[in-house]
C-alpha cells in the first residue's frame, strides 16, 4: 500500500512544562522548555507511526526556533514548509505538568502569521489537518480556512482538533462562527470533554457534549472522555464507546495529539473506525507511560 501522507497546519511553539506535577503554575518552581504545538506533536506521533506528514506554521528567527527545527529535523520531518519570521518571536505556552488537564499560560506571536498556503502544498496530501488552537487569530484564521475548502472542493480529507480554549481565542470571539464555517466541511473531527464544557462554557456531561455533536455534519466524531474512554460516531452509524485501557500516567501533555495521531494512522490505512479507535486508544496510554515523544 502506498504510504499516506498528512499535511498539518497550526502552531509550531515551545512548551515550558513544570518538572514537577502541579495543580497550577503558582506550584510550579521550575520550568524545562520542550518543542511542542498540538498540530507539530502530531505531526511527531504519525512519524514514529509510520505514516508521512508535513508540518506548515511559522515561528520567529530565534533559539526557541532552533529547539522546534532541531527536534522536527531529528525525527525525520520535513521543515521546508515552516517559515521563519524575522520579526515575531516564536511562541511559547507555559505548561504544568499534570496528570489531569494541565494548566497553562500563552504568550503567543508567530504562530499566528500563517501567510498564503500554496494548494500544491496540500494537492499531494491524503488528508489535512488544523486545531482550533491554529485558528483562533488573524492572519491563521482566514489562511487555513480558506485552505480548507479549496482542499474539501478538491475531494481531500480534512481532520479538526477543536482543543477550544477562551485563554487562546480571548473573550468575545467568533469561535462558534469558524467551528460552524469548519464542520459544513464535514470533517474529521476531535473534541474532548473539556474542550465542549470551555466551548459551550458550561460543564458538560458526556450525554449533553454527545447530543450538541450531533447537530453537526461531520464525517467522524470522536469525544474523547480521559479514563472514560471515547465516544465516537460516522454520518451512517450512531454513537458508539470503547474503554481507555488502565494507565500508570507519568505525564498526560500531549494525549490527545497521540490519541489523533492513532487514529488518523489507522484511518489512513482503511482499517475499521472500531479498530482505529482502539489503535488511537494505545497510542495515547504508550504516550501517557512516556513511551512516544
Amino acid at each position: 500500500m502506498k504510504t499516506k501522507h498528512v499535511l498539518a497546519i497550526g502552531e509550531a511553539l515551545i512548551d515550558a512544562v513544570s518538572t514537577d506535577f502541579v495543580n497550577d503554575l503558582s506550584m510550579a518552581s521550575q520550568l524545562e522548555l520542550k518543542p511542542g504545538g498540538s498540530p507539530a506533536n502530531f505531526c511527531r506521533f504519525l512519524h514514529q507511526l509510520g505514516t508521512s506528514s508535513q508540518l506548515v506554521a511559522t515561528v520567529g528567527k530565534d533559539g526557541f526556533a532552533d529547539i522546534i527545527l532541531r527536534d522536527l529535523k531529528q525525527k525525520h520531518i520535513d521543515t521546508s514548509l515552516i517559515k521563519i519570521s524575522p520579526i515575531h518571536t516564536t511562541s511559547l505556552i507555559a505548561v504544568g505538568k499534570s496528570k489531569g488537564t494541565p494548566d497553562f499560560i500563552p504568550y503567543r506571536d508567530a504562530d499566528m502569521q500563517i501567510g498564503r498556503i500554496d494548494p500544491a502544498w496540500y494537492t499531494k496530501a491524503d488528508l489535512i489537518h488544523t486545531t482550533a488552537f491554529a485558528l483562533s487569530k488573524e492572519p491563521a484564521q482566514t489562511t487555513i480556512l480558506t485552505a480548507l475548502q479549496r482542499a474539501r472542493q478538491a475531494g481531500i480529507q480534512l481532520s479538526v482538533d477543536w482543543n477550544y480554549s477562551e485563554k487562546i481565542w480571548g473573550p468575545d470571539n467568533n469561535s462558534s462562527l469558524i467551528f460552524k464555517a469548519v464542520l459544513s466541511f464535514k470533517p474529521i473531527l476531535k473534541f474532548s470533554l473539556d474542550d465542549a464544557s470551555r466551548f459551550l462554557g458550561t460543564e458538560q456531561t458526556i450525554e449533553s457534549a454527545k447530543e450538541y455533536l450531533s447537530n453537526f455534519p461531520a464525517t467522524v466524531a470522536c469525544l474523547t472522555c480521559g479514563s472514560e474512554g471515547v465516544w465516537f460516531k460516522t454520518a451512517e452509524q450512531d454513537w458508539q464507546h470503547q474503554g481507555a485501557p488502565p494507565v500508570e500516567v507519568k505525564d498526560s501533555t500531549g494525549a490527545g495529539d497521540s490519541f489523533w495521531a492513532g487514529f488518523i494512522n489507522a484511518w489512513l490505512r482503511e482499517l475499521p473506525i472500531e479498530e482505529a479507535i482502539d489503535q488511537a486508544l494505545h497510542t495515547a496510554a504508550r504516550r501517557l507511560r512516556g513511551e512516544l515523544s
